[in-house]
């Protein structure tokens, strides 16, 4: 399928979601909130492994609807936790795992709701952080590492959960803003504003979040865990202003910038630097 055949079918999906919302609203919720927060990659199947999780002790914890995936690889009692974004799974730490390995810390990865060997078919970062509260709770480690929504995950779990284990934390190609992400969702399916608030509503009424308060910049506010922001001037998913956001809040947080990486943030000279951030500083 063309992308730009992609991009008509979604306009053309949305116009449909915009028609509903006047006359079956509860059913464009229904629609709409479905193709956002239902990923549409991501998920493994456990006897098809990527080679690098098999090496892995495999853990499937219950927490209370849900079963989460962890993977650890183990090492001495320095422990890092590695928070995976949208539409992945653990597998994507692949690079920056054999950079860390050299520390011999001890490595946990988790598989976000509905990815990886997760369960569920939705995706929504106050879950996600309740996974994360529910592996610190075991392993309490001392570093965090998230890439893009799995960054959000890991300020909104600082922020909103009673800690004193983690003393660093890694974002990379982390977004700052829920309404930005929201905005760009509906600039994807040229949604209207009854739609977008409709999914607001939602939020608000399911998670008790007001989505114009929901950004990582609130959630670092005061954090006083050390870190780095890394973002991609290219980034075309997640935008640049966004890591500046975070950047102008988070004072105790080193800025690297980068360019040409794109969203993925995979280069070994990047990953080294946070080798060297995080154990030869």
């Amino acid at each position: 399928m063309s992308d730009n055949f992609k991009k008509i079918l979604a306009k053309i999906i949305g116009q449909y979601i915009n028609l509903l919302s006047y006359i079956l609203p509860d059913k464009a919720l229904v629609l709409a909130y479905g193709f956002f927060s239902e990923p549409r990659n991501g998920k493994l199947q456990k006897d098809k492994l990527p080679e690098i999780l098999q090496q892995a002790t495999l853990e499937n914890i219950k927490y209370k609807e849900h079963e989460f995936q962890t993977y650890t690889w183990l090492g001495n009692q320095n422990k890092i936790l590695l928070v995976h974004g949208w539409e992945s799974n653990a597998a994507r730490w692949e690079k920056l795992l054999h950079i860390l390995k050299k520390s011999n810390s001890t490595i946990i990865a988790i598989d976000g709701p509905a990815h990886g060997l997760s369960s569920g078919t939705e995706f929504n970062v106050p879950t996600y952080a309740e996974f994360i509260n529910e592996i610190c709770k075991i392993h309490s480690p001392k570093i965090i590492i998230g890439h893009s929504m799995g960054g959000v995950a890991c300020s909104f779990y600082q922020h909103h959960y009673p800690q004193n284990h983690l003393e660093k934390m890694i974002l990379l190609g982390s977004p700052s803003d829920f309404n930005v992400l929201m905005q760009n969702f509906a600039n994807t399916l040229g949604l209207n504003f009854r739609v977008c608030q409709l999914i607001k509503d939602h939020i608000k009424k399911r998670f008790s979040i007001n989505t114009d308060e929901f950004n990582s910049q609130k959630f670092l506010k005061n954090t006083t865990i050390t870190g780095i922001i890394a973002h991609d001037i290219n980034d075309n998913v997640v935008a640049f202003s966004e890591a500046q956001k975070l950047a102008a809040t988070w004072q105790k947080a080193q800025f690297i910038e980068t360019k040409d990486l794109g969203h993925s943030m995979h280069d070994d000279k990047l990953y080294q630097s946070i080798y060297q951030y995080l154990f030869e500083a």
